[in-house]
């Protein structure tokens, strides 16, 4: 199958991606240049299972809380090749568990920048939305420290 060419753009993390969770080190350790809080609106995190699910809920949702990464010039596209593993993603393909999309993000002082968001493939947030749980405040590592 041959990749189309994705623009170079910062990453939106929110849940197993995060600083201290499981796939963190892993997959950002030594690839990534920069992070600082982010925040996506019109957004909602679903439970699933052992990680979050991130649900475009326009005009009635969010924001969802996470980070804004920014991969190193000479990492990028392995860090690419990386998440699109991880987060099961292939462009066109109907078995998507996620699907990779630009979205503006927004900093901490409000300003948004344009980044690549793993969002819940579509048949994948219609049941979310139909049976699933929310994860309130938007907040994955909130969540999983129960707080």
């Amino acid at each position: 199958m041959t990749r189309r060419v994705a623009a170079r753009l910062p990453f939106f993390v929110y849940g197993t991606l995060l600083p201290g969770e499981r796939y963190h080190a892993a997959h950002l350790g030594g690839r990534i240049a920069a992070h600082e809080p982010a925040r996506l609106p019109d957004a909602v995190l679903y439970e699933g299972p052992g990680y979050p699910y991130l649900v475009e809920e326009p005009g009635s949702g969010g924001p969802v809380y996470g980070e804004l990464v920014t991969a190193l010039p000479t990492a990028y596209d392995r860090l690419l090749v990386l998440l699109d593993t991880l987060e099961e993603y292939s462009p066109g393909d109907p078995r998507n568990l996620y699907e990779r999309v630009a979205r503006d993000v927004l900093r901490s002082d409000g300003s948004p920048v344009r980044a690549w968001v793993y969002v819940a493939a579509p048949r994948i947030a219609l049941g979310l939305r139909a049976t699933g749980t929310v994860i309130g405040g938007g907040d994955w590592a909130a969540h999983r420290l129960g707080r």
